[in-house]
């Protein structure tokens, strides 16, 4: 075994960089440790401008005959890919549970199925896309999807291998090559990934993964006049800094900065169906960016609802998330905890009520916690928490519960309960944000399009989506007459 080589529940993990089908170590590293119990799990390969160089010129060296490659053989790898991570479903389950502390039962059951799902999708989805010819005054025009070239893709810590294989399955299969930045907090399966990807036969340089602390790498990458692409989930002062470092080049972007979604609970709903839908906002210790993390209720069952909350809450069961019986795990980093304790301190200190919660427990663990008397203009309100932390606040009408849902600089989802069709479809109608549920949450389809409005982001992945952004869209004109006689 390898120097380089980390063993993670039984699972040996290789600590460097992939560039252009080869490991990579840096001269310095960084320590990997787990939320779970506080460990460092290893030292990870700390990447600088030097390594993002050659990543890049390693994408744009293996651009061409990847862009050339037919979208079957494409399609084929992709499959294959999907292939080698069912195969590999539990050890990739086990180290992204240690990595970033979700729950191993989601990981086992939910989301690595669904990254090799991400993989199947897009390769199917490429093979099915076409626009139909259309006529301009006897002229045709036919519309085309160019790979681009390289792309950098940037991936958050929540749900890193999900998310990253949801930007790297379609850039690869639109034809373009990949140089991914996982999360520093959460780096381990993106290496697995590359050992997958090279065992399904995806050529050297396609796709490229290189490790990182803070921005030091992160700029060098973006900045990259041979970038072609940058997509980033994360936050809105990184993509800030993001789409500063891209301007110069122009490179465009797609970004998803999450949000400060509502979840409307109308007198009319099914209140155990409401009730049920908040309290799973707790899902993943509330990292989750479309989480509805501001209950907005109707006067008149606010409550009833609270009462059936606190004691639905009040059932969950924290501690290790690789116990089965576990609901909710512990928040990925110290500094995220004492950021997510800062947030509900201030709240209180503001006037803020703890229905339940409000207090760090032992470890990297945060009490799931509900805020009454919260003003609309707060910071617990207005700011992302990314905790399992909710608030609570009542409305008389539809006029007052949409404008306190809109009243925010977010709007990546939003969460509508009612017994009413017709009132659904007039709220859901004047909702700012790029996702609404109606009496249901998290119901995902790859081929609709995602992303966020205001400051939860800019474009939209998923579908077609995703290949108007990884692709150059070209139109052929072509006219009536003109051609010679070949015969």
């Amino acid at each position: 075994m390898s120097e380089h080589t980390i063993t993670v529940a039984g699972v040996a993990v290789d600590t460097r960089h992939w560039i252009g089908g080869e490991r990579v170590a840096s001269t310095q590293t960084f320590p990997d440790v787990s939320p779970i119990d506080g460990r460092t799990i290893g030292e990870i390969s700390r990447g600088t401008a030097t390594e993002a160089a050659a990543a890049v010129a390693a994408a744009k060296a293996a651009f061409p005959a990847w862009a050339a490659t037919s979208r079957a053989e494409r399609a084929r790898i992709l499959h294959a890919i999907a292939d080698g991570v069912e195969k590999r479903i539990e050890e990739l389950a086990i180290v992204e549970t240690t990595d970033n502390g979700a729950l191993l039962r989601s990981h086992r059951r939910g989301v690595m199925p669904r990254v090799a799902h991400n993989f199947r999708f897009f390769a199917d989805w490429l093979q099915s896309l076409d626009h139909e010819d259309f006529d301009t005054r006897g002229h045709t025009n036919h519309v085309s999807w160019d790979p681009a070239g390289p792309c950098v893709l940037i991936t958050p810590w929540n749900a890193p291998l999900m998310l990253a294989t949801w930007k790297v399955a379609p850039a690869l299969a639109a034809g373009d090559t990949v140089v991914l930045k996982p999360a520093e907090w959460s780096p381990l399966t993106a290496s697995l990934l590359a050992d997958i990807a090279a065992e399904a036969g995806l050529p050297a340089g396609v796709l490229n993964i290189v490790q990182g602390y803070g921005s030091e790498i992160g700029d060098a990458l973006t900045s990259h006049p041979d970038v072609r692409r940058i997509s980033f989930t994360g936050s809105v002062p990184t993509a800030k800094r993001i789409a500063a470092s891209a301007a110069a080049n122009l490179t465009p972007l797609s970004l998803e900065l999450g949000g400060k979604s509502p979840l409307l609970v109308f007198a009319d709903a099914d209140l155990d169906l409401a009730v049920d839908l908040a309290v799973e906002q707790y899902d993943n210790a509330g990292q989750v960016c479309l989480a509805g993390t501001r209950l907005l209720v109707e006067e008149p069952v606010a409550e009833e609802f609270t009462r059936r909350f606190v004691e639905k809450a009040s059932g969950l069961k924290q501690g290790d998330p690789r116990d089965e019986a576990t609901d909710i795990g512990p928040n990925i980093h110290n500094l995220q905890l004492e950021k997510i304790d800062g947030f509900v301190q201030r709240a209180v200190a503001d006037g803020a009520r703890a229905v339940i919660g409000g207090h760090r427990r032992d470890g990297q663990y945060y009490a799931p916690t509900l805020l009454a008397d919260v003003a609309q203009d707060s910071e617990i309100v207005q700011e992302e928490v990314f905790g399992p932390v909710l608030t609570l606040q009542t409305f008389t009408d539809e006029d007052e519960a949409v404008r306190l849902a809109n009243g925010t600089r977010f709007g990546l989802a939003a969460t509508v309960t009612t017994g009413d069709p017709e009132r659904a479809q007039r709220v859901t109608a004047q909702l700012v944000a790029g996702t609404v549920w109606v009496n249901c949450f998290f119901v995902r389809d790859l081929q609709a399009p995602f992303g966020g409005s205001r400051l939860s982001g800019v474009g939209r992945e998923g579908g077609t989506w995703s290949f108007d952004f990884y692709c150059d869209l070209k139109n052929t004109v072509t006219a009536p007459k003109g051609w010679k006689d070949h015969g």
